[in-house]
């Protein structure tokens, strides 16, 4: 991966075509995760929009853990904590689906924590990856790129599952 192409203001560290054709469908794919858990986020729970968006939400992240790994491979190495990123966040969905389709006890409770975090983790790549090129972010010292995401995400679960009346039954 030799060279640098500079889209949108942000560097990619390459001119390679089949990797930047990689990187314009894992922003696509991100873009539609990060709008469609924002969107079930604020929906009214059950079925109907918030599944509907929920559903987005999964597709779009399964698709952008694929282009992760993709990315991965072409990249090497030092793209494996984005990888493992994506895989916890990935696996953290997956997790949260499964509760709604009642495979755990405290299933809403385990598909709100789960979705949750899968949100965090999918945002805490994105900073991880991009933070030092995005305005105000390139003024954070890197660890700050690891810990924002959840330091806003947990209280905001925490809230939830305290206070949310689907979360407060044992269902």
């Amino acid at each position: 991966m030799n060279g640098e192409t500079e889209i949108a203001g942000l560097v990619i560290h390459s001119t390679d075509p089949l990797f930047l054709s990689f990187i314009a469908l894992h922003v696509c794919f991100g873009l539609v995760a990060v709008t469609g858990g924002l969107a079930a986020m604020l929906s009214p729970k059950g079925r109907g929009r918030h599944s509907r968006w929920g559903q987005i939400y999964i597709w779009s992240l399964t698709a952008l853990f694929g282009t992760a790994c993709a990315l991965g491979l072409l990249r090497g190495p030092q793209d494996l904590p984005i990888v493992a990123l994506g895989a916890g966040a990935f696996a953290s969905a997956w997790i949260g689906r499964s509760a709604r389709r009642g495979r755990f006890r405290n299933s809403t409770r385990v598909h709100l924590t789960a979705m949750g975090c899968s949100y965090i983790l999918m945002l805490t790549a994105f900073y991880v990856e991009t933070g030092a090129q995005l305005p105000l972010w390139d003024r954070l010292p890197h660890m700050l790129y690891w810990i924002i995401p959840t330091a806003v995400g947990a209280p905001l679960i925490l809230h939830a599952l305290f206070t949310h009346p689907m979360a407060r039954t044992r269902k």
